[in-house]
């Protein structure tokens, strides 16, 4: 005897497999279509990318073929250093066991890859940099690395420096300067820096002098990635979604400008405008620009003489408040977020000096930021809740802040931030501090100076997990975000050094929000 059930239960196995077939075959189809829709696109723009590529090469020009040889021998360095690192850890450790994540992905890898940047010089170290301040772009692995990505070069001869200057000044040195030390300050990729006198006025200067062949790796590099770019979207269409080719274009553009020193110029004299229109002069200062003897490729500036706020022995003799020194850089630098046309976006203890009569001195302005005052507006409230760990206002402003085109459930999003904050509070983050000490040998006294170890891998990773849970609702942040961030990191640790018990997001005495709005900063455009 037959349940019911039974004989009706087969026919829908026959009608199912006849529906999944059908189903098959339009999926198929469709499939088939998307790809000959594909394909039909490819190849209408194929004959673009074949011209992009020409004219590109040729706009390179021999100098390509010059990187080439330099890439292709900075790729045998780091494999070699890579061969030398398997090699090692498979003679010490059991080779069942497997090699490493990062030894396995070779120079793929994002630690050998950042060597590989530093090999090839000054474009793949500002790339380096660009990646380590774009966590919404690159992943977090690589954003990590890349905080190590240093900018250090050798020194290029002093004479080669001479024969810049001469073709820049159009006159003989003797005639500008005084003198010219020819041992060079700093070194970096990109230019190196020299201390001098003025003739006449006798004023003590540095010369910021762009390396010679600097312009020719520049466009060789810069071209050689916008070409992979090019080819990446054209076999992979989804990238373009993404705007691969205009992030390229995107970091072309501002590495440009930071060799163009006349640039670097317009953002001293601004931010040197913006602290007279503010009433900061006798609080902080920029260094004064001699247009006269500057051009695109030299930058002759005011020498200013202190110590970067990291030396806490140093800046104790200098004044009796630390403290206030800071609370002055905060205010100073929060100001110029709205009120000036660019603020400054590379605070690091290098770039950030109090000087010898107590003012705050901000140098180099080769990297520059720029916010919009509803941005801005949206970063206070982030940074606001990130202290009254008010979750729901701090998804809120994120939302704001971040590009998407789909609805973000703000409740949901909050939670997760909430998880994120909980288990890693940013006020138990690891600190050290380092006490070294020197004894003069003419007079037998012992100095004491201190420094701060911040574990500022803590830091980043708070940083790229908020990131990374924004970016999972659909959020893409501008890159004033993470220069933002960047920043804060940076006062972050001068905060532990100088002024330990001070919160710079809730004290009074820093002014972080926004009244100074932009009727100062209409003079800047």
């Amino acid at each position: 005897m037959q349940f019911p059930g039974t004989s009706i239960s087969n026919r829908p196995r026959t009608f199912n497999s006849r529906s999944n077939a059908l189903t098959l075959f339009a999926r198929y189809s469709q499939t088939q279509d998307i790809f000959t829709s594909r394909l039909q696109d490819s190849m209408a723009n194929f004959p673009k990318l074949v011209e992009d590529i020409i004219q590109t090469s040729i706009n390179t020009g021999p100098r390509g073929a010059v990187r080439l040889a330099q890439g292709v021998q900075a790729v045998i360095g780091v494999g070699s250093e890579w061969l030398a690192d398997v090699s090692k850890l498979t003679s010490s450790t059991n080779s069942s066991t497997g090699l490493p994540t990062q030894l396995q992905l070779g120079l793929l890898s994002p630690l050998y890859l950042r060597r590989l940047f530093e090999r090839m010089g000054a474009t793949y170290i500002k790339l380096g940099q660009f990646i380590a301040s774009a966590p919404t772009l690159f992943p977090p692995e690589y954003v990590q690395e890349f905080q190590n990505c240093f900018d250090r070069a050798p020194a290029v001869p002093f004479e080669e420096i001479q024969k810049i200057l001469r073709e820049e000044l159009g006159r003989p040195i003797e005639s500008v300067y005084e003198y010219v030390d020819p041992t060079p300050i700093a070194s970096a990729s990109i230019a190196q820096v020299h201390g001098a006198k003025l003739r006449g006025s006798q004023e003590d200067v540095v010369i910021k002098v762009l390396k010679p062949g600097i312009e020719d790796i520049l466009v060789a590099d810069l071209n050689f990635v916008y070409v992979v770019a090019r080819i990446l979207e054209f076999l992979n269409p989804e990238l373009n979604r993404a705007s691969l080719v205009g992030i390229v274009k995107d970091i072309k553009e501002s590495m440009l400008e930071e060799v163009d020193f006349n640039k670097e110029a317009m953002n001293i004299e601004s931010f040197r405008r913006y602290l007279e229109s503010m009433g900061f002069t006798r609080q902080a200062t920029a260094p004064k620009v001699y247009p006269q003897c500057s051009s695109q490729r030299i930058l002759t500036m005011e020498r200013l003489y202190g110590v970067p706020l990291t030396d806490l022995d140093s800046i104790s003799s200098l004044v009796s408040s630390p403290e206030t020194s800071l609370i002055t850089a905060l205010n100073v630098w929060f100001g110029s977020l709205l009120a000036c046309e660019s603020f400054h976006a590379d605070v690091h203890a290098g770039n950030l000096w109090l000087l010898r009569d107590g003012r705050i001195g901000f140098l180099d302005f080769g990297i520059v930021g720029r916010i919009s005052p509803k941005t801005w507006a949206a970063m206070e409230v982030f940074l606001a809740s990130i202290t009254t760990e008010e979750y729901e206002s701090m998804a809120s402003a994120l939302i704001e802040m971040g590009a998407t085109n789909k609805d973000v459930d703000s409740k949901a999003f909050a939670r997760d931030l909430e998880k994120i904050f909980s288990s890693i509070q940013v006020s138990d983050l690891d600190t050290e501090i380092v006490v070294a000490t020197a004894r003069e040998t003419n007079t037998n006294a012992t100095a004491v100076s201190a420094n701060l170890v911040v574990d500022e891998r803590q830091m980043n990773a708070l940083f790229l997990d908020v990131v990374q849970v924004s970016e999972s609702y659909g959020l893409r942040f501008p890159r004033e975000f993470a220069l933002l961030m960047k920043q804060l990191l940076y006062f972050d640790r001068y905060t532990r050094l100088l002024a330990p018990n001070l919160n710079m997001l809730q004290d009074q005495r820093i002014s972080i929000v926004s009244n100074r709005r932009s009727s100062n900063r209409n003079i800047y455009q």
